[in-house]
């Protein structure tokens, strides 16, 4: 009798995200996967490609019987913020997906390489185990992440959010809002107007437009836009994904008069109920930075903060630095939060979408 054929060892192969044929099987993988997120899938690299000009391709590990591992990976180049290779760029999470320890390493240490041969002084590993060793370093302080149950139905949501919330969102729902859903050009064009006005006002750059049409046209029915409108016009707005079974709310925001009407309570409280009507059972609310207002606004939700682990790479040990919050970039900040919105919104994408 034949010996049984060793199939420990996989071989790693660099895919394009044009190969079709590539693409389907790493889709297949992923929908197999309880670990996958809408960070992994072909749609997010491509949307983030054609919105910001940022190259991605997968790193895939094979045995005989298929995938076992992948890891999706963006080329970061900025002119203002530097090089990076990043799983996954314009995300908050992504990183590795592997079935074992061994297909992890494989693939952490071709990544390092890739790193290396292509000129990138710094690989950002979000999600995912977490590796060690030199040149390596672990951030789980900064973010938390926020996620729950979506309840059976709307009186039961209301009940599962804490007394002084529940009065908001009950002041939101007796006020003189509507709510919108879709992904259609006007869905999209009342978004961007919000949002956009939205990060004005906290000091950040907007990512291109471009950016959000190619996801929504990428995910398809997996993608959407809520939003909430005073007297006709967008006070709130989120664009949302849906991925196996959980709601992201991800890019989203109000202008200043949201909060007298109490616009984002509805606009999240909404989506609860709109993605139970498309079978979701999880809101995931994304991450915060421990200790600021989206933090604390989330947990008045009833939302227990989750700490978030971040790997970063360098040959030198010395990590870039893209958070709005450092001291660094405080003056910009303030400086920013005083544009006209015309010049932020003709400047900012040229910035942002050298963030990742």
């Amino acid at each position: 009798m034949s010996a049984p054929f060793a199939d420990h060892t996989p071989c790693l192969h660099h895919v394009s995200l044009d190969d079709a044929g590539a693409m389907a099987d790493v889709q297949a993988f992923l929908a197999k996967r309880e670990d996958s997120t809408p960070f992994h899938r072909p749609a997010w690299l491509k949307a983030v490609r054609q919105g910001c000009g940022q190259k991605g391709y997968y790193l895939v590990a094979r045995r005989v019987a298929g995938i076992c591992g992948l890891l999706p990976l963006t080329e970061i180049r900025s002119p203002l913020f530097g090089k990076a290779l990043v799983s996954t760029g314009f995300a908050v999470d992504g990183g590795i997906i592997a079935d074992d320890h061994a297909t992890r390493r494989l693939l952490t240490d071709h990544a390092i390489s890739d790193a290396r041969e292509q000129g990138f002084p710094t690989f950002e590993l979000r999600g995912g185990t977490q590796p060690s060793g030199e040149g390596w370093s672990v951030d789980d302080t900064t973010y938390c992440g926020f996620t729950r149950p979506i309840e059976a139905d709307e009186d039961a949501q209301l009940k599962a959010v804490p007394r002084k919330q529940r009065a908001e969102i009950r002041k939101a729902l007796g006020g003189d809002l509507t709510v919108e859903t879709g992904s259609g050009q006007r869905d999209r064009d009342w978004h961007y107007a919000v949002y956009s006005q939205s990060v004005r006002n906290l000091g950040t750059p907007v990512f291109p437009k471009k950016l959000f049409a190619a996801m929504l046209d990428g995910f398809g029915e997996d993608a959407d836009i809520l939003t909430v409108l005073h007297e006709g016009k967008p006070v709130a707005s989120v664009l949302s994904f849906y991925h196996q079974g959980t709601v992201l709310p991800y890019w989203g925001g109000g202008l200043h008069t949201a909060r007298g009407l109490r616009a984002n309570e509805l606009m999240y409280f909404a989506l609860m109920t709109h993605a139970r009507s498309r079978g979701c059972a999880t809101f995931d609310f994304g991450r915060s930075k421990t200790g600021t207002g989206p933090y604390s606004y989330k947990k008045n939700w009833g939302f227990e903060p989750q700490p978030l682990r971040y790997a970063s790479w360098s040959a030198d040990g010395q990590a870039r630095d893209v958070n709005p919050n450092s001291p660094k970039y405080r003056m910009m900040v303030d400086l920013w939060r005083k544009l006209p919105l015309p010049v932020a919104n003709l400047i900012g994408p040229w910035i942002a979408k050298g963030l990742g």
